[in-house]
């Protein structure tokens, strides 16, 4: 059984209220797909800054999830060929 090894570094930044995710797979075949992420803290909640970074990294993880799901399958539709009339 071939074992196969994907990367996936997420960065995370802040800017006062505000966090942003962006969540990068890295193939073995120097191939990339990227998602983002965003969280907003309420300014009535209190500052925890870990919530925001769970958050915005759980909503770019998501994101790069459909990313590669379409990447798959326009790969399916490629390999398909062309309809048959």
């Amino acid at each position: 059984m071939e074992a196969k090894q994907w990367t996936v570094d997420i960065y995370i930044t802040e800017d006062g209220d505000d966090t942003h995710a962006r969540a990068v797979l890295r193939a073995p075949d120097a191939s990339t797909v990227a998602g983002r992420g965003a969280a907003r803290r309420n300014p009535v909640d209190r500052p925890i800054p870990e919530i925001g970074d769970e958050l915005a990294a759980s909503r770019a993880l998501e994101d790069l999830a459909i990313r590669l799901h379409d990447v798959a399958s326009e790969d399916i539709v490629q390999m398909a060929g062309p309809a048959e009339p």
